[in-house]
């Protein structure tokens, strides 16, 4: 492999490790408040997906307001199901087997929503930046250039939303100690339904900047639900700060592992980077005992 096929490589796999970082952090996000497996977060990100279509496409607005106007519609329903749907399971008996049932239930409904409305073709959406960047030698589209932009960019911000904020600060109170913060004036409940809102709203904005790159369709979400919990376990089930870290390790080993392979084999390589990480360290990357 020669040194400039080594370093696109790298570099298409921090672009890989930017998504899937983003979209591990809003798996580990919601897990790490209420512990709730969300099996519909792949859901969201396709409705979001989706919503850039319709916005851009068929409507005919401008490709970063249709993002904006995803995000914040996919956002908003999302803690809609959750106050629905999840909230009042929250404290009855069994509910860690309830919210699993559920939200696998809501992940088929919007399925199958997405395929009577948009059918089962592929759709797609016009780059945000065309054209390539070349520097010492290296050359990358600019889609994944702002991809990586925005994936990190809005890791960095979610990261000190979390540590300096007043509703970050909350956050995390009532992820380690709910009763506690419920005795100090937290609105527990409605921290968790934020919470939730906030992990898929990190989905979706995975989805708008992906969409362009990765055609849109009803199953979209399947593949980035499994590597959001690839990297949820790679990271440290719960671990915020994990998450992020496994999605660049993951992004990049793919990336290596399929220059020696082929592309057939990137799930093969995912799913034994996460069992080499497990059987090494059971607790993942920056989990705890």
């Amino acid at each position: 492999m020669s040194s400039e096929l080594f370093v696109t490589q790298i570099l298409n796999g921090l672009v890989s490790g930017s998504m899937y970082a983003l979209i591990g952090a809003g798996v580990a996000l919601i897990y790490g408040t209420q512990r709730i497996l969300n099996f519909a977060q792949g859901e969201f990100f396709m409705l979001a997906a989706f919503g850039l279509f319709v916005f851009s496409t068929q409507l005919g607005l401008p490709l970063v307001v249709s993002a904006i106007a995803a995000v914040v519609l996919v956002t908003a329903f999302s803690a809609l199901v959750y106050r629905a749907a999840i909230q009042p399971l929250m404290n009855r008996e069994g509910w860690e087997f309830s919210t699993i049932a559920v939200t696998l239930g809501i992940s088929v409904l919007l399925q199958n929503i997405a395929f009577l409305l948009w059918g089962e073709k592929y759709q797609t959406v016009p780059y945000y930046l065309d054209g390539n960047m070349s520097l010492a030698g290296i050359t990358m589209p600019l889609q994944r250039v702002l991809v990586f932009l925005t994936c990190v960019g809005v890791i960095v911000a979610m990261t000190l939303f979390l540590k300096y904020s007043r509703t970050g600060w909350a956050i995390r109170a009532t992820a380690q100690q709910p009763d506690a913060a419920a005795v100090v004036g937290v609105p527990v409940q409605r921290i968790r339904m934020l919470t939730f809102a906030i992990g898929c709203g990190l989905a979706a904005i995975a989805a708008v900047v992906l969409a362009p790159i990765f055609a849109v369709n009803p199953w979209i979400g399947v593949p980035h639900l499994l590597k959001g919990f690839v990297v949820v376990i790679m990271g440290g089930i719960g671990s915020f700060p994990g998450a992020i870290l496994a999605g660049f390790v993951l992004g990049i080993v793919e990336a290596i592992g399929i220059t020696l392979t082929s592309s057939e084999w990137r799930d093969v390589i995912a799913f034994a980077t996460v069992i080499l990480v497990i059987w090494l360290r059971p607790s993942g990357l920056l989990g705890k005992s």
